[in-house]
């Protein structure tokens, strides 16, 4: 069925909403896995969804 709003939560532009990676080194361990690293998304830090910024206020002041 379609959705007629859209979500309300706001996914990360960085990483799209998956905001931790397993990325392999190459190597083995001693055990026999691969050695992996696992990299956060700094936009978001790892919770996959975009904060909502407050809005800028300009202030203008006349030069007297």
């Amino acid at each position: 069925m379609a959705q007629l709003r859209p979500a309300r939560t706001r996914i990360c532009p960085d990483c799209d909403g998956f905001p931790v990676v397993a990325i392999d080194t190459g190597s083995l361990l001693p055990d026999g896995t691969r050695a992996t690293l696992n990299v956060v998304c700094r936009r978001c830090r790892g919770t996959g969804m975009a904060g909502v910024s407050a809005p800028v206020v300009l202030v203008l002041r006349e030069r007297a």
